[in-house]
């Protein structure tokens, strides 16, 4: 043990807690970035810290630095001395370790993991590491039941009365699609409940979340979302901004750097946030194409078979279906753009994009025979009458007052750069990818009014000359950005 005087960072670092020593001290207590680290201040529980060492000289022998949240946890006073011991490394790490050698886990295990992962307790290399290893060594069947059920049990869960709560989910990839905010409306237009919290974007222009939080506020406290679905039916939140499946977000942004997607954890993590919300019926779309997550039907109908299984471990009853990921769902990419789409459908405005219509209503039908609530057939029938007769507007109004209703004004970027077409034919094929690139290089989801508004969809016969589709922009330097791709190359015209 050794005595250190507190040092101030001025740093905020997240939610972990992390203490800085100098080189000569780290050494001289055997102590390396990444080992952990106990301090007490003598009337209080010892705080277990992540220790980063530095060779900057203006952490001296005799300090130790605490970033703003280690400080603020510790009460930590200028000019006292704190006592600093070595902390033992979690035992998830050897688990970690199993896992890169290619062992199985058992829940106890892997509940350890997912403990320590809530509790910051682990790196973020050290998270990344387990993603590693579930990537190299993919996850059994009982391995990602038994993820899914620690992700949950380590984390919030919202509980109603009705026996039926339906949900759906997309495992993404293909711009737009903003189907959920057609569904929920429609759907507990009806009377069922449907509590859908969703993803900001991590590699996409827009989320659901992103898209929503123009229309409404999307970071609510659980017992708050509670209260709204008993009162209007269910809304559409960021799963972020509540305890629910806390471990999953912190995995997915340990997954992003390199866009690794273990099946089983994705697995996990989508089923891991239906079951926090108590859904029993649920619809997972999987789009399908050459530039999406699933490129072809066996892969998708191989994974459908996985959603299904899982779900009725879980007790759910699951339902998946295989749709076109061959280009975007709608018009706008990017956060206000989309919401413009969503509110033309709800409002059915004449120049409302039809396959994001058509989609959202398909969902909708399946969903409702799913659970039963209509019979075998019936279910287009009903959630189009829904959305024809305005009643999905005015429960998403419903939906938007009782979130707290947004200031954004629905207005897309002033900057603007459209591309034309070089010659007459018929699209052949719509780049997803490289429209979602362009539509971040101009500052999506981020700045919320850019993004890209396509003209011209696969099947669309164009002239030489007509706008295939807009840029657009919050910063007018963002559109020179997105010079940097082959504009022209985001279509296949013959």
């Amino acid at each position: 043990m050794i005595k250190l005087i507190p040092t101030r960072i001025p740093i905020k670092v997240g939610d972990k807690f992390i203490a800085v020593l100098n080189e000569h001290t780290a050494h001289k207590l055997d102590l390396h970035a990444g080992d952990r680290v106990l301090i007490k201040d003598g009337g209080r529980e010892p705080l277990r810290a992540l220790l980063d060492v530095t060779d900057n000289s203006e952490i001296r022998d005799t300090q130790i630095g605490l970033y703003v949240e280690t400080w603020n946890k510790l009460g930590a006073k200028r000019g006292e001395r704190l006592s600093i011991s070595v902390a033992e490394k979690p035992i998830s790490i050897q688990y970690i370790k199993d896992k890169l050698n290619g062992k199985t886990l058992t829940k106890t295990q892997i509940d350890e993991i997912i403990k320590d992962v809530v509790e910051e307790d682990l790196s973020d290399v050290e998270i990344s590491y387990f993603v590693a290893g579930c990537y190299i060594n993919k996850l059994t069947e009982a391995e990602t039941v038994n993820l899914t059920k620690s992700i949950v049990e380590h984390g919030s869960i919202l509980k109603f009365h009705k026996k039926v709560v339906v949900d759906k989910h997309c495992i993404g990839g293909v711009a737009g699609n903003r189907t959920t905010m057609i569904a929920v409306p429609i759907l507990t237009a009806l009377g069922l409940t449907m509590p859908k919290t969703s993803s900001r974007a991590i590699t996409s222009p827009s989320g659901t979340a992103d898209t929503m939080e123009v229309l409404c506020n999307v970071t609510i406290p659980g017992p708050k979302l509670q209260k709204i679905a008993d009162k209007v039916g269910g809304f559409i939140a960021w799963g972020g901004g509540v305890d629910l499946a806390a471990a999953d977000d912190k995995m997915i942004r340990a997954r992003h750097p390199l866009s690794l997607d273990p099946e089983g954890m994705l697995l996990a993590s989508i089923m891991a946030k239906k079951h926090s919300v108590s859904s029993t019926h649920v619809i997972i779309d999987i789009p399908v194409g050459p530039e999406v997550k699933i490129k072809n039907k066996a892969d998708g109908e191989r994974l459908a078979s996985k959603f299904r299984s899982l779900g009725k471990k879980l007790g759910m009853i699951v339902q998946v279906l295989l749709t076109n990921g061959e280009e975007p769902i709608g018009n706008g990419v990017g956060p206000i753009l989309e919401a413009i789409d969503v509110m033309k459908v709800l409002k059915n405005e004449p120049d409302a994009p039809q396959d994001l219509k058509e989609k959202g209503i398909e969902l909708s039908a399946q969903l409702l025979e799913l659970c039963g609530k209509v019979k075998k057939g019936k279910g287009e029938a009903i959630a189009r009458e829904v959305l024809e007769s305005g009643r999905a507007y005015k429960q998403m109004m419903r939906i938007i007052q009782a979130q707290g209703p947004s200031k954004t004004p629905l207005i897309p970027g002033k900057y603007t750069q459209a591309v034309y077409s070089k010659k007459t034919g018929k699209v052949i094929t719509l780049n997803n990818e490289l429209i979602a690139h362009i539509a971040r290089t101009a500052g999506a989801p981020t700045d919320k009014g850019a993004g890209v508004y396509i003209n011209k969809k696969i099947g669309d016969t164009v002239k030489k000359g007509e706008i295939l589709y807009t840029i657009y922009a919050e910063i007018e330097e963002r559109l020179k950005y997105s010079e940097e791709y082959n504009l022209d190359a985001v279509y296949l015209i013959k």
